[in-house]
């Protein structure tokens, strides 16, 4: 392992070469109390000392016969594939809307008391609006929104309060609203003349094609 170096792949080797098992023990921790000093970013790694222990026994081709407190690896459990995850199979009924908003769904159609249903259908209005809103970059109009909350739940939820939503801008009209098109002026840009010294260089351009000079310095005659 480079990030360990050869030195250390030598004294692991020395430990392989030792037959005293007490003195190859005590050789096997100051060799882990090393690989921990070169490594100092493991310390932040949950159970640290456990990762060099299987990094010493990996390094030795697992060969060495040394006492460890963990379990020691080998190598068929350290080439072992690990298991697929079960990823959860969900199919909505309403892609569009994901599973989530169904259970939500599902959840105040059960609802008795009153007040809690409508809280529900206000929240499962508001969702829809603002998830229409999103993705088709528009705004729809609370009708619609009741139309299909009611092809839904065949008509038993229905929202009193409207789902306020802010209304997609893009980005022209953002720059119109503030005030502009296109660059905005700069810092110090003047209005209306557009720099605001051009017209001094001009005429200090002029007075000097006249031989003026600038006032009251004249060109001296030999």
């Amino acid at each position: 392992m480079r990030e360990y170096g050869r030195h250390v792949q030598k004294m692991i080797e020395h430990l392989l070469s030792i037959e005293d098992p007490e003195r190859r023990q005590r050789n096997a921790h100051a060799v882990i109390e090393l690989m921990g000093f070169l490594n100092p970013h493991l310390k932040n790694v949950e159970d640290f000392r456990h990762k060099l222990w299987d990094h010493l026994f990996f390094i030795s081709d697992f060969r060495l016969e040394v006492r460890s407190p963990y379990e020691i690896p080998t190598r068929e459990s350290l080439s072992e594939k690990p298991h697929p995850l079960p990823y959860p199979k969900r199919y909505p009924k309403y892609s569009h809307l994901g599973k989530n908003l169904e259970v939500v769904i599902k959840k105040a159609l059960s609802e008795q008391d009153p007040e809690k249903r409508a809280g529900f259908a206000n929240a499962i209005a508001y969702y829809m609006k603002l998830a229409y809103n999103n993705w088709h970059k528009e705004v729809v109009h609370d009708d619609g929104i009741q139309s299909e909350l009611t092809g839904i739940t065949d008509g038993q939820l229905t929202f009193t309060n409207t789902p306020y939503v802010k209304a997609y801008r893009t980005q022209d009209n953002r720059e119109r609203d503030r005030g502009g098109y296109g660059k905005q002026r700069g810092k110090f840009q003047q209005r209306g003349g557009g720099g605001g010294g051009g017209q001094f260089r001009n005429d200090r351009n002029d007075r000097n094609d006249r031989g003026g000079g600038g006032g009251k310095f004249k060109k001296k005659r030999y």
